[in-house]
C-alpha cells in the first residue's frame, strides 16, 4: 500500500507493456535484524541463476538482505545490478547511533550495485553524500495520475467555501515517521469546531505506536473529531480526495511523497515535511506549506489559517491543481526508467 511499492508496480507494468520480460521475486518481510541473515541464502542464488536475467533490479528497501549477498550474486550472474531508491533508512528520525549503524549497511549495499534509479533529486544527493560514489543514475519522478480527477475550478470554489469544519486528510500508515502524533498535538491547540480529521492508512504496522496515538487522542479529548478508516480502496481514497480540503502528512522524512501529488490532482494543498523530497512537489506558501519535523506551532498555525481564511484555501487549491497538471505522468516515469535500463553501461 506504500508509495514505494506503487512506484515499483507502475514501472514494472510499463516495462512489460513495452516488450520487456520482468520476473518479480519477493523477499520475505522480516524485522531488520533477521533480514541480515538472508545474506547467507544459497537457495535464492540458485533460483536467480535459473532465470538468467540481463539486469537485476533491487528495491533499496531490501538492502539489509543483500548488502553482502550481492557480492556472491556477481559470481553467479554476470549482469548489472540496479538499485531502485525511494529513500534512505539512515535519514529517518531516530537516535544518531542507530542511524550510524544503518549508514554502514546502506553504504555497503550501494557499493555492491552498478547503477541507481532515484525517485527525486533529494534522494540521489543523499546517496551520493553517503557513498561518495557517482555511479550511473537516473532521477525518475513518481507521478500522481493513477486517479482521474474530473473536478473543475467551479467545484474547487464550492468545496473551499462549503460551510462546516475544515476537512483534513491524513494519508499514511500509523508509524512514527509519518508523524500523526505531531498533527494531533497541533490540532489540540485549535478550536475543535474548526476542523475534522480523517485518517486513512494501515494501523497494524506498529501496534505500539497505534496504541500511543489512540491514548494521545483520548487524553486530548479529540475522539469525536478524528475518524480512523484503516486501509482504503482506490475508489474510497478517490472519494476522500474529492471531499477533503487539505492533505496533512507532516512526516519526519519523505523521499518524495506520492500522496501529496495525488492530493494535488484533486486540488488539495499539502502540508508536508521540509525533510526529504517533498519540497520538489510542494512550493511553500503557494500550493501548500513545508514544516520542520516536529514543529507543532507552525503546523497548527497553517491549519488554523486554512480554517479561518477560505479565500486563501481556494487560492492554494487552484495552485495545487495547476502544479499537478504540470507534473509528468506515470507513463513518462516508465519511459525514463525504460530508456535508462536499455542504454545502461556500468
Amino acid at each position: 500500500m506504500t508509495g514505494g511499492f506503487l512506484y515499483d508496480r507502475r514501472f514494472v507494468k510499463y516495462l512489460r507493456e513495452h516488450g520487456d520480460s520482468v520476473e518479480v521475486i519477493s523477499v520475505p518481510w522480516r524485522p531488520y535484524g533477521r533480514s541480515l541473515i538472508f545474506n547467507a541464502s544459497f537457495s535464492f542464488l540458485a533460483r536467480l541463476k535459473k532465470l538468467s536475467p540481463e539486469l537485476v533490479l533491487e528495491d533499496e528497501l531490501i538492502h539489509p538482505s543483500f548488502f553482502l549477498l550481492n557480492k556472491r550474486l556477481r559470481h553467479t550472474l554476470p549482469c548489472p545490478i540496479i538499485a531502485v531508491v525511494h529513500h534512505l533508512r539512515c535519514r529517518e528520525e531516530r537516535p544518531r547511533w542507530k542511524n550510524r549503524f544503518y549508514q554502514i549497511i546502506e553504504s555497503r549495499f550501494f557499493s555492491s550495485v552498478d547503477g541507481l534509479i532515484c525517485n527525486s533529486r533529494n534522494t540521489a544527493q543523499a546517496v551520493i553524500r553517503l557513498t561518495g560514489n557517482r555511479k550511473p543514475l537516473v532521477i525518475a519522478y513518481p507521478a500522481g495520475d493513477r486517479f482521474t480527477s474530473t473536478l473543475t475550478e467551479k467545484d474547487l470554489v464550492l468545496r473551499a467555501k462549503r460551510s462546516g469544519p475544515l476537512e483534513l486528510l491524513f494519508l499514511g500508515a500509523l508509524i512514527p515517521r509519518k508523524s500523526l502524533h505531531t498533527l494531533i498535538s497541533a490540532l489540540s491547540t485549535i478550536d475543535t469546531k474548526l476542523w475534522h480529521l480523517t485518517v486513512a492508512g494501515s494501523s497494524v504496522r506498529d501496534h505500539g505506536y497505534t496504541k500511543a496515538i489512540r491514548r494521545k487522542i483520548y487524553e486530548a479529548q479529540l475522539g469525536d473529531r478524528i475518524s480512523f478508516l484503516g486501509e482504503v480502496s482506490d475508489p474510497d481514497l478517490e472519494r476522500l480526495f474529492k471531499r477533503s480540503h487539505l492533505l496533512v502528512v507532516p512526516s519526519s522524512f519523505e523521499g518524495f511523497g506520492i500522496a501529496y501529488l495525488e492530493g494535488m490532482g484533486f486540488g488539495l494543498p499539502a502540508i508536508a515535511s521540509q525533510a526529504g523530497g517533498a519540497a520538489e512537489i510542494v512550493t511553500h506558501g503557494v500550493n501548500g506549506y513545508l514544516v520542520a519535523p516536529g514543529d507543532v506551532s507552525a503546523l497548527g498555525s497553517h491549519i488554523r489559517e486554512f480554517a479561518e481564511n477560505r479565500e486563501r484555501l481556494l487560492e492554494m487549491s487552484l495552485a495545487a491543481r495547476r502544479a499537478f497538471l504540470k507534473h509528468p505522468s506515470w507513463a513518462h516515469t516508465g519511459k525514463v526508467i525504460h530508456d535508462f535500463l536499455h542504454n545502461f553501461k556500468a
